[in-house]
């Protein structure tokens, strides 16, 4: 079974940073992809970000230029800089792991609260 487990959300106020960490536990393939989901109060869930293992990543046209998904395949991390949050970027994040081909399987961690006070 895979674990994820998020951590690094907080409370921060408009500008500010913070960064967000995400270890797979496991029996973890390593053709994957990785990536940040968030979902905000009465809204879908939406891809904020994501990186294949070769490290090629794709934003969200609404955090490009202000986050940035990084990961270190050795420890099976992901991470997520977020800089000069803005109080729509509030929202619960949540870390996503999928196996690519040949192997199958995709995953989802408990999420983690990021507030941006205004």
């Amino acid at each position: 079974q895979v674990q994820l487990v998020e951590s690094g959300g907080g409370l921060v106020q408009a500008g500010g940073s913070l960064r967000l960490s995400c270890a797979a536990s496991g029996n973890i393939f390593s053709r994957n992809t990785m990536a940040w989901y968030r979902q905000a109060p009465g809204k879908q869930r939406e891809l904020v970000a994501g990186i294949i293992s070769g490290g090629v990543s794709n934003y969200a046209d609404s955090v490009k230029g202000r986050f940035t998904i990084s990961r270190d395949n050795a420890k099976n991390t992901v991470f997520l800089q977020m800089n000069s949050l803005k109080s729509e970027d509030t929202a619960v994040y949540f870390c996503y792991l999928r196996f690519e081909s040949p192997y199958y399987g995709s995953f989802w961690g408990q999420g983690t609260q990021v507030t941006v006070s205004s």
